[in-house]
């Protein structure tokens, strides 16, 4: 499923990264992830709105090639998308995987409000 292996393939990159970092004498990284966000109670409709809206990024070769290795078709299925408990769940798992800034796309379809998550997502940084 793509939703458990998101970025996971990419921890090991991180480590030779940082080791190389650390060898060198220089801080360790910054990991720099981006993905669409939506909070929302309609997943199934802003998955759907994410999906058409970003379906260009599927075609282009370097994007194409990313979502490949992450196993999945399109942004749609990296996007993280749901309430406050779903948003801070996979917020935090990027984290875990070594994601030092988030950079959220944030996407608005049906009951999601651009202000709503902005402000859930500013009660993240703290």
């Amino acid at each position: 499923d793509a939703q458990e292996s998101r970025g996971l393939g990419d921890v090991y990159k991180r480590q030779v990264i940082s080791a190389a970092a650390t060898e060198a004498g220089k801080p360790a990284p910054r990991i720099v992830c981006g993905l669409p966000i939506c909070l929302t109670d309609d997943v199934e409709a802003a998955r759907e709105h994410i999906g058409k809206s970003l379906e260009i990024y599927g075609m282009l070769p370097s994007y194409r090639a990313m979502l490949d290795r992450e196993g999945v078709s399109g942004p749609a299925e990296l996007s993280i998308v749901g309430n406050e408990t779903t948003l801070r769940a996979e917020i935090a798992r990027l984290r875990d995987v070594g994601v030092t800034d988030f950079n959220a796309a944030v996407m608005t379809v049906g009951d999601s409000k651009m202000a709503t998550t902005l402000d859930f997502l500013q009660s993240e940084l703290a």
